[in-house]
């Protein structure tokens, strides 16, 4: 939407109607794994986790400079939301099919934050804090990771697999990873936009 622009009454009845849909027709099976891991040691280009598993980014070290663990969480809303989708484009209903498409990107970011809480509980009681969630895909992050990721947490567990392309399956399923320790600080609003290279074009720009 652009600033100052108004929905339209049609349209928000439409959406309404999509997102009744998605309890009446059961879309979302929500599930996430998460696991630590604690960090043995930072290189320019790679972070060293116990059990020779690694993460690799130009600017991993300097994203966590003060990381003593890493969790590495990964979430999926299951594939009935995006057969649904495919459903109403080949019925002709486009409209209908990125309405909940839209919705099920909210809801897999909603459920990241709902599995960080927890976290957060969890590691203040011994004194650590945790930094803001990153994904593959953000400046420092290459995509090529994203698959990667699936290896130290239980994946299969949740029924979430990599294809050979490097994309993952269900395709509403996404992997981020959150530094933790005594001194960790989270990014202001100003400096997550900083790193972000969708300017523009960002469905969650916000301006001032």
């Amino acid at each position: 939407m652009r600033k100052g622009a108004k929905v339209r009454p049609e349209i928000r009845l439409l959406i309404r109607e999509v997102a009744s849909s998605l309890k009446k027709s059961r879309l979302l099976k929500s599930a996430a794994a998460y696991e630590h891991y604690a960090a043995r040691s930072m290189a320019g280009n790679q972070i060293s986790l116990e059990g020779d598993k690694a993460i690799r980014g130009p600017f991993m070290a300097a994203m966590f400079p003060e990381a003593k663990e890493l969790a590495i969480v990964l979430c999926t809303i299951g594939p009935r939301l995006e057969k649904q989708v495919t459903d109403y484009s080949k019925n002709g209903a486009t409209l209908q099919g990125t309405i909940l498409d839209c919705i099920g990107s909210a809801a897999v970011d909603e459920l990241v934050s709902e599995v960080l809480r927890p976290i957060a509980t969890e590691v203040s009681s011994r004194g650590y804090g945790t930094s803001s969630p990153i994904n593959p895909g953000m400046p420092g992050f290459p995509l090529t990771e994203r698959c990667n990721l699936l290896g130290p947490v239980n994946a299969d567990g949740i029924e979430v697999r990599p294809t050979f392309s490097g994309m993952m399956v269900p395709r509403k399923s996404t992997s981020v990873v959150v530094g933790i320790g005594p001194q960790i600080t989270r990014w202001t609003q100003a400096e997550v936009r900083a790193r972000c290279t969708l300017e523009e074009t960002c469905h969650y720009r916000v301006t001032n």
